[in-house]
């Protein structure tokens, strides 16, 4: 196996979140694409076309967030049983990651030490994705 990269399906505001993300990960999106971009689009409604069909975002030189808008015909359910982790290699890097990304969302446990982590938190963004931030300096 390659890697596992985590894919996110949004409702029409993928292209915001990516945004979002590339500012809190200082990262520049290198490849984005419309459903008006597909070649045989005859069966995607004409609403939808400016919708987003697939975006790349490298996060680190291991992982890329990947992402999609659904159509108006299909269903996204959201779900609270999948978490992207982040495992951190630095306080600094922790505190600038949590302090961006959780802003205008839900905090669950805020950033800090537990028995298992120097710092941890878990949160939901303002686009309704779930996080956990980790940082460990040494297997515990």
């Amino acid at each position: 196996m390659k890697n596992v990269e985590p894919y996110l399906i949004f409702d029409g505001n993928c292209e915001e979140a990516f945004t979002f993300y590339s500012e809190v990960f200082d990262a520049k999106i290198p490849f984005i694409s419309r459903y008006k971009d597909i070649p045989d689009n005859k069966e995607i409604p004409e609403s939808d076309m400016n919708k987003i069909v697939h975006v790349i975002l490298p996060v680190s030189k291991q992982v890329s967030l990947m992402g999609a808008d659904s159509t108006s015909d299909m269903k996204n359910v959201k779900g609270d049983n999948t978490y992207l982790t982040l495992n951190v290699e630095n306080e600094a890097e922790a505190r600038r990651i949590y302090e961006r990304l959780s802003k205008g969302g839900t905090v669950i446990m805020p950033l800090e030490k537990t028995f298992w982590a120097e710092l941890y938190a878990m949160f939901t963004d303002k686009f309704g994705i779930h996080w956990m931030i980790n940082y460990v300096t040494e297997k515990k």
